[in-house]
């Protein structure tokens, strides 16, 4: 508790001068690496990179019967899990509040963009495809929803579908790829004395008053946003970080493609 509150007192002297201790300027990414592919057990993988930051994501189908409301879609779901070697803060157990907003707003900006036509997954009646995207943070060095949303999208891109035949999947055939209809990619900012952060690091979260992360698709397009912490943003600062997020969009998408 005490070493938190020298790291919070140390990112909040270096902020009022306009500095960060690692000497980016507020609105930088640390380096970003996007792999594709990088599990051969299933249908679509990503190990995604910011800085330290690692999440990796898996993608697998499965057959399953369609929600009764929505009988003519098939599922998509994400699931997010905290490897307890990434971070000393984290705990073997189920999903805690933190896992489970990492997998929400992946899902959410996923879904809100409608990149996934999930129409399409309706094998015959009663039966649909069920897509899971399965998210491992193996190291957390801070911004897990911006490296998850990557390792997602750079995972979707990969991915390719499975034969159905006979009731059953064959995972050794493949339909072809999974069509995604829109990119999508999240850029988190953290509110520290009065200052907004792009890609705040695990100390600089720490000292965080507030985090808003916006999910963007095209060149124009919030398709989700999240607000976290006690903090507030005004309706100036909102706009503000929007044309920021649009801008970072394109250096993200980079990575990806």
């Amino acid at each position: 508790m005490i070493l938190e509150e020298i790291k919070e007192e140390y990112v909040k002297n270096l902020l009022k001068k306009g500095k960060r201790a690692d000497g980016r300027g507020l609105t930088d990414y640390r380096p970003i690496t996007v792999q594709k592919g990088f599990l051969q057990n299933t249908e679509g993988s990503a190990l995604a990179s910011i800085g330290e930051t690692k999440v990796l994501a898996g993608i697998k189908f499965d057959v399953m019967e369609p929600f009764r409301d929505r009988p003519d879609e098939g599922v998509m779901m994400v699931n997010s899990e905290f490897c307890i070697l990434a971070h000393p803060g984290f705990e073997s157990g189920p999903p805690n509040e933190r896992a489970i907003e990492l997998a929400r707003v992946v899902d959410r900006g996923i879904r809100s963009a409608e990149a996934i036509d999930v129409k399409k997954f309706v094998l015959e009646e009663g039966k649909v495809l069920g897509l899971f995207i399965d998210l491992w943070v193996i190291d957390h060095s801070g911004n897990l929803i911006d490296t998850a949303a990557l390792a997602a999208m750079g995972a979707l891109a990969c991915t390719k579908v499975p034969k159905y035949e006979d009731g059953a999947i064959i995972r050794t055939e493949f339909t072809g790829p999974l069509e995604v209809a829109r990119d999508v990619v999240a850029t988190s900012f953290e509110k520290i004395e009065g200052k907004a952060v792009v890609d705040a690091n695990d100390e600089e979260e720490i000292a965080s008053e507030a985090r808003m992360t916006f999910a963007t698709c095209g060149d124009d397009l919030v398709c989700a946003a999240q607000k976290s912490g006690r903090g507030a943003f005004t309706k100036d600062e909102l706009l503000g970080l929007v044309d920021l997020a649009f801008e970072k969009r394109k250096e993200l998408m980079g990575k990806i493609r």
